[in-house]
């Protein structure tokens, strides 16, 4: 499968690198030959200087007729026009990364009917979501939703305290329908079993129904910890602005810092009970004015990683309980964690995971990537004919790097054992090493 990939920004470069691992077939363009330094010289991937939304590029041999356009360059407007001059070539699927939140909310299906576009990324929106779920989720690192709300998977950290730390699998009473996925364990990926241990500072993956996951999550929370109820934003941007709006509409009290006045006009626009301040989020006096001390959450959304590091450390070190922070290298995720910073999440690796599970296709329907993208949780439609169909789950020589966490059939979740047998139509959400996920996806596809 060919993908073409249109702007070799950040974004774009995230993506090419998590499919040419994958073995497809990826070009890479850009009209900067700087920013194709990067994808040239250190991805398997063929590079062309040229303009992506150009016909004349679009006539390119290695171009015309591939399979997927991906165009995610900084203008909404040339990633439009990239996708309907692809479909004009013979390009049978575009994605568009789509940042005006007008037309991700006004006109979405507009854009989808009109302009040829499968699927559109908004990554500020995306992580702005993502966030959202975490904080109203006491404990959780990680909040994912699988199987249209049937399914949920709770990622925390096994904390010294936690009553479960230094405990085997096999003594922790865990509810009905709640299975204890994945250990991540000094960059190791675990598939744990009973004689497996939680040790603190583990990252654990618990995967389940629901209302009992919900239940379950509680045993992590610690004592003092209490429901949000007030939040500290600092950046509103675009992903700034949205986390807001969220929050507030669900009853959060919200305080958002920026430096830029227009920011923070059309800030306090959008809120009903937050408030808006024009403002340093470096300065400690400012901070402390506004009462870090007593919030639940501060929420570092800058576009300057290092700067929401350094945010994100002040807020710990004047009394703020909890910090969140956005990156956009993920190379920071590891280093941030270490030094306190207790939720750090990548808006490109959040994006990069819905290209992935539309790349993939053949019944896979989402790709949440764990860990720096060194695990997955997929959600795949079992296929008739697939190798792993109609077998015991025991019998089903499925590779060791993966593990069948839940299936849901007829509307029902389900968490599997040995003697579970998987069918045609159901939805399998399960854990993988990435870079065994080639591998394991052929076990659920039917053959072509």
């Amino acid at each position: 499968m060919r993908i073409v990939v249109v702007g070799a920004g950040k974004l774009g470069y995230s993506i090419a690198e998590l499919l040419s691992k994958e073995a497809f077939d990826v070009v890479v363009v850009d009209q900067d030959a700087a920013q194709l330094e990067g994808p040239k010289n250190t991805l398997d991937v063929l590079t062309i200087h040229a303009n992506g939304a150009s016909p004349i590029t679009m006539n390119e041999p290695d171009i015309r007729g591939a399979d997927i356009l991906i165009a995610v360059t900084a203008s909404d407007e040339v990633n439009m026009v990239a996708c309907i001059l692809a479909k004009k070539h013979g390009i049978a699927h575009t994605i568009a990364r789509i940042r005006d939140m007008q037309f991700m909310g006004e006109a979405k299906e507009y854009l989808k009917e009109n302009f040829d576009i499968d699927l559109m990324l908004n990554p500020e929106l995306i992580t702005a979501a993502e966030i959202n779920r975490i904080l109203m989720t006491p404990a959780a690192l990680n909040v994912e939703d699988f199987a249209h709300g049937k399914v949920r998977l709770f990622e925390t950290r096994v904390r010294r305290s936690s009553p479960f730390a230094r405990q085997q699998l096999r003594d922790i009473e865990l509810p009905p329908g709640v299975l204890a996925g994945m250990i991540f364990r000094d960059h190791r990926m675990i598939i744990p079993h009973g004689d497996d241990y939680l040790l603190p500072h583990d990252n654990a993956y618990f995967i389940g129904i629901p209302e009992q996951i919900e239940k379950f999550s509680q045993n992590f929370v610690q004592r003092d910890a209490r429901r949000i109820h007030r939040v500290m934003v600092i950046g509103a941007g675009r992903a700034g602005r949205a986390l807001a709006t969220m929050l507030d509409g669900q009853g959060v009290e919200v305080k958002v810092i920026d430096k830029q006045h227009e920011r923070c006009q059309r800030m306090a626009e959008k809120l009903r009970n937050g408030i808006a301040i024009c403002g340093d989020g470096t300065d400690i006096d400012l901070l402390l004015e506004e009462g870090v001390a007593e919030a639940d959450v501060v929420v570092c959304l800058t576009e300057d990683d290092k700067l929401n590091l350094m945010l994100a450390l002040l807020a710990k070190h004047l009394g703020a309980d909890k910090t969140v922070v956005r990156v956009a290298r993920n190379e920071y995720v590891d280093l941030m964690e270490k030094v306190g910073v207790d939720v750090v999440l990548s808006a490109r690796l959040l994006s990069a995971s819905e290209v992935l599970a539309f790349a993939r296709r053949g019944g896979v329907v989402s790709v949440s990537l764990l860990e720096g993208a060194k695990a997955e949780a997929v959600e795949v439609i079992m296929q008739e004919g697939a190798p792993a169909a109609g077998k015991p789950l025991m019998q089903a020589k499925l590779p060791r790097e993966c593990l069948v966490c839940a299936y849901v059939r007829d509307g029902a979740a389900v968490i599997p054992n040995g003697e579970s047998v998987l069918l045609p139509g159901d939805r399998v959400i399960l854990f993988v090493q990435t870079q065994f996920a080639k591998k394991v996806m052929r076990c659920f596809k039917g053959k072509e």
